[in-house]
């Protein structure tokens, strides 16, 4: 049986698929603020949607991606969890988001994403940081070393 592994947005945008079919993560219900997206998902564990922890063995190989894409800087703690449950299930899962940064490690990770309400990405990419005031590339921070400017994401290449 095919599972959706649900993001936030499944509960606040709503979906048309069997509850019993829904995995989740405990921080993605602790997201749901609205009361319309609250009953969504009450309404769907009641008819077998199923909250369950990720193993720490698969959080690991979502940070190893996820620093190589430089995409850990975007990720939240539930956006690891929430990819690490569907690595979990890989093969016999759909992750469903509309995050342009969890969708990219998906991607890297071959994991089946489909969106929610937006687009779907169409490239893979390797990001970096460029600092706004002499121009310099880095890995990762939020202040140039060099100059002191801020630093800006952009994009280094595709995969």
């Amino acid at each position: 049986m095919e599972y959706y592994i649900a993001d936030s947005a499944v509960f606040i945008m709503g979906s048309g698929i069997e509850p019993y079919r829904i995995i989740t993560i405990p921080s993605v219900v602790n997201e749901l603020k609205s009361s319309e997206a609250a009953m969504r998902f009450d309404l769907a564990r009641e008819s077998g949607a199923r909250v369950e922890v990720p193993e720490d063995a698969f959080r690991e190989k979502v940070m190893e991606i996820a620093n190589k894409t430089k995409d850990c800087e975007e990720l939240s703690s539930t956006d690891i969890d929430i990819l690490a449950k569907a690595l979990e299930y890989k093969g016999n899962s759909v992750l469903l988001t509309d995050d342009y940064a969890v969708q990219n490690v998906a991607k890297v990770l071959g994991l089946e994403v489909k969106p929610v309400a937006q687009k779907h990405i169409k490239d893979v990419l390797v990001w970096q940081k460029q600092c706004t005031g002499c121009r310099r590339k880095f890995d990762s921070g939020d202040v140039c070393p060099v100059c002191g400017s801020p630093l800006k994401k952009r994009r280094k290449r595709k995969i």
